[in-house]
C-alpha cells in the first residue's frame, strides 16, 4: 500500500486519539514529514522494534504499539494454552508514554486471555529479564529505547529464558505483523481497569526486587574485602534521570560500600532528560556533573548506567586528577581480568571456565582469557546470543560461563540475567577499583598494565546517520559496494581476509581459499589486517545508522592511535 493510502487511512480514523490527531492535522500540508512516516512501517526484529514517537506506521504510538503486541499474542496463542496462562511480564522506563504503551500492551493481551504482569513503576531492563524466569512467564516486554534521545521510544521482547527472542520466534511474529499491515487502527484492547479488576493484568511492586537483590550479591567476588574497606573508595554513582536510581543505591548499600555520592540532580527520572545532551554513559558529555562531584570528593570512579541500566560508563582520574571516560572494550577488559584472576586465586576458576564476547569487541578480551586457560568464544552483537550459548553449556555441560560482553557497554557476570546488566557491572566495577587501591594502584595503571602485557589496542566505534528513505538506500549501497568490490588494503596495510556474516563465509586473501563461519547470518561485514587490527561494518538493527567498529593493535599506544586514524580516514573515504 502506499505512502498516501496509509496517511488517508490514518487521517480518516474517526477514533484517533487527540495527541495523534494533533500531530497530523500540523504536518498536513509537509508531503515529506507524511511520507517518512508512513511509507514504511516501524521495523520488528530480535531487538524489538525502536524509533521516534509520533504519529503514522513508522513511528512509536499507541497503534504501533496494539499492531506489535497484537502480533505477539497471535504466537502466543500457537503455543499453546500453558504459554498464554504462563503469560508475559511488563516494565517501562521513564521515556514519554513508556508507562502508558505498558498498559496498552497488557491490555491487548488481555484481550487475548493472556495473563499480563505489569510493574508498578519504573525498572531496569535486567531486572526484567530476572523476572521472566523468576515469575515463570512465557515472554517479557520492557518498554524503552535504551540511550537514545528523549525523543525516541522502544519495545523489546524477551523469551522464556530471559534473554532477547530469538530470530525464529521473531520471524513467526514479523509472519503475523504482515498479516496485520493496514489493519493496526482495528486491533482491540481491554479496558484496563476492567482487566485489573479481574486479575487478567496483575500490578506487581516488590515481589522480584528482593530476590533479584539478593542474586546481585553473589556477584561480588572478594566479600570480605568490601565489608572490611568499603568505605575506602569513593564513588560517585549517576543514572542519567533513569531507572538505575531505583535499586542502584541499596546495591551499594547491602554490598558494603558506604562512601557513595549521588548526582541529586540526576537521580529523579524525567523523560526529557534535561540535564545531558543524550543519557549515553558511553559520552563524556553523560559524565558533566557526576566529574563535578567527583573533583570536589576526589573520587576515585565515577559510574553511570543509561535510562534501563542495561549499559554502564565508567571514567576514572588520570595522573593529573581529570576524569577520563573509559570505552566499552577497557571497561569490559579490566572486569574479566580482575574477576578471572580473583576466581583463580581463590580457586572457584573451573577447568572448562568459558567467556563470550561479540564479534565487534575488542581482541584484547581473547588475549585475557587465553592468558587464564578460559576459552573466549565470539558471537553476534545482541545479547540474545550470549544467552543462547549460556543455555546451551548448562544442558551438555561443555563450559561453565564465566563472564559476557559487548562493546557497547553492556556486560554481565552471573546469568541470573540472560541481559546486560548495568547493575551486576557496577558492582563489579566498584569492587575492582577498591581491590586496586588498596594494592595502591589506580585504574589507568592496570588498564595500562594489561596493554603491556597483552599488547597495545585501540578502540573506536563510528557512527553514519541514515535516516528515512533515502538513508536506508545509501546504507544498502555502502554495504553492496563493499561487497561487490573489497578493498584489498587500507592506507597502505594489507588485508589479509575478509568474513562477509551475511553468507557466513571467510575468504583468506593470502592463500585465496575461503571457510564457513559457524554463526547465524548477519548484514556484517569485517575486514582484519596482517597485524591482528581489524574494522567492521554493520547497519545498526534499532537506530537509523550504519557503523564502523575499529579495533586497532600497535607496539605503543601512540603507533596504535596513528594507525586508527589513518585507517578512519581511508574506510570514510572508501564509504563515500
Amino acid at each position: 500500500m502506499s505512502w498516501k493510502k496509509q496517511y488517508h487511512n490514518w487521517d480518516e480514523f474517526q477514533e484517533l486519539d487527540e495527541t495523534n490527531r494533533a500531530e497530523l492535522d500540523a504536518i498536513k500540508a509537509d508531503k515529506e514529514a507524511l511520507e517518512d512516516r508512513f511509507y514504511k512501517y516501524i521495523e520488528f526484529g530480535t531487538a524489538g522494534m525502536r524509533g521516534l514517537l509520533g504519529v503514522g506506521t513508522n513511528r512509536l504510538n499507541e497503534y504501533t504499539v496494539r499492531w506489535v503486541t497484537e502480533g505477539l499474542a497471535r504466537y502466543i496463542a500457537t503455543q499453546g494454552k500453558a504459554a498464554s496462562k504462563r503469560g508475559v511480564v511488563i516494565a517501562y522506563d521513564p521515556r514519554y508514554l513508556s508507562q502508558e504503551f505498558a498498559y496498552v500492551a497488557a491490555s491487548v493481551l488481555a484481550m487475548h486471555d493472556i495473563k499480563a504482569y505489569v510493574f508498578e513503576s519504573l525498572r531496569p531492563t535486567p531486572e526484567l529479564s530476572y523476572a521472566i524466569r523468576y515469575l515463570k512467564t512465557f515472554n517479557g516486554i520492557m518498554i524503552t529505547a535504551s540511550h537514545n534521545p528523549s525523543d525516541y521510544n522502544g519495545f523489546k521482547v524477551y523469551g522464556e529464558d530471559g534473554a532477547q527472542m530469538t530470530p525464529e520466534a521473531v520471524a513467526t511474529i514479523v509472519e503475523e505483523l504482515v498479516k496485520l499491515e493496514s489493519h493496526e487502527l482495528e486491533i482491540k484492547k481491554i479496558d484496563t481497569e476492567d482487566a485489573i479488576e479481574k486479575g487478567k493484568i496483575e500490578v506487581i511492586s516488590t515481589i522480584v526486587d528482593k530476590p533479584y537483590l539478593c542474586d546481585l550479591e553473589s556477584v561480588v567476588v572478594n566479600d570480605s574485602l568490601i565489608r572490611k574497606n568499603g568505605g575506602d573508595v569513593s564513588i560517585v554513582y549517576t543514572p542519567l534521570h533513569g531507572t538505575g536510581g531505583v535499586l542502584m543505591p541499596t546495591v551499594f548499600e547491602i554490598a558494603g560500600f558506604t562512601n557513595v555520592d549521588y548526582v541529586s540532580k540526576q537521580m529523579k527520572p524525567d523523560p526529557e532528560f534535561s540535564t545531558v545532551k543524550s543519557p549515553n554513559p558511553e559520552n563524556a558529555d553523560a559524565f558533566k556533573f557526576a566529574a563535578r562531584l567527583g573533583e570536589d570528593n576526589e573520587a576515585d570512579v565515577l559510574l553511570a548506567t543509561d535510562p534501563d541500566a542495561d549499559r554502564l560508563g565508567v571514567a576514572v582520574p588520570d595522573e593529573t586528577g581529570a576524569f577520563q571516560v573509559l570505552s566499552g572494550n577497557q571497561i569490559g577488559a579490566l572486569i574479566l581480568y580482575y574477576t578471572l584472576s580473583e576466581r583463580k586465586k581463590s580457586g572457584l576458576l573451573p577447568d572448562n571456565g568459558a567467556v563470550i564476547k561479540s564479534i565487534v569487541t575488542s581482541d584484547l578480551g581473547g588475549k585475557i582469557a587465553e592468558h587464564f586457560d578460559v576459552k573466549m568464544f565470539d558471537v553476534l552483537t545482541g545479547f540474545k546470543y550470549i544467552g543462547e550459548k549460556i543455555a546451551q553449556w548448562q544442558s551438555d555441560k561443555s563450559y561453565v560461563y564465566q563472564f559476557g560482553y559487548e562493546e557497547s557497554n553492556g556486560y554481565m557476570l552471573k546469568p541470573f540475567t540472560r541481559d546486560k546488566d548495568a547493575l551486576q557491572a557496577g558492582l563489579a566495577f566498584a569492587e575492582l577499583t577498591l581491590a586496586y587501591k588498596k594494592q595502591g594502584l589506580a585504574v589507568l595503571q592496570v588498564l595500562n598494565g594489561l596493554y603491556d602485557q597483552f599488547g597495545y589496542y585501540t578502540d573506536e566505534v563510528v557512527s553514519l546517520t541514515l535516516s528515512g528513505r533515502e538513508g536506508l538506500a545509501e546504507s544498502a549501497r555502502i554495504m553492496s559496494s563493499l561487497r561487490e568490490t573489497p578493498p584489498k588494503s587500507i592506507a597502505g596495510l594489507t588485508i589479509s581476509k575478509l568474513e562477509d556474516f551475511s553468507v557466513q563465509k571467510r575468504y583468506n586473501n593470502s592463500t585465496n581459499t575461503e571457510t564457513d563461519i559457524d554463526l547465524p547470518s548477519a548484514n556484517v561485514l569485517k575486514f582484519h589486517f596482517e597485524d591482528g587490527s581489524w574494522f567492521c561494518v554493520r547497519p545498526s538493527g534499532t537506530e537509523p545508522k550504519i557503523k564502523f567498529y575499529y579495533c586497532i593493535t600497535d607496539k605503543t599506544a601512540e603507533a596504535s592511535q596513528q594507525k586508527l586514524e589513518m585507517i578512519k580516514e581511508a574506510v570514510s573515504s572508501l564509504a563515500k
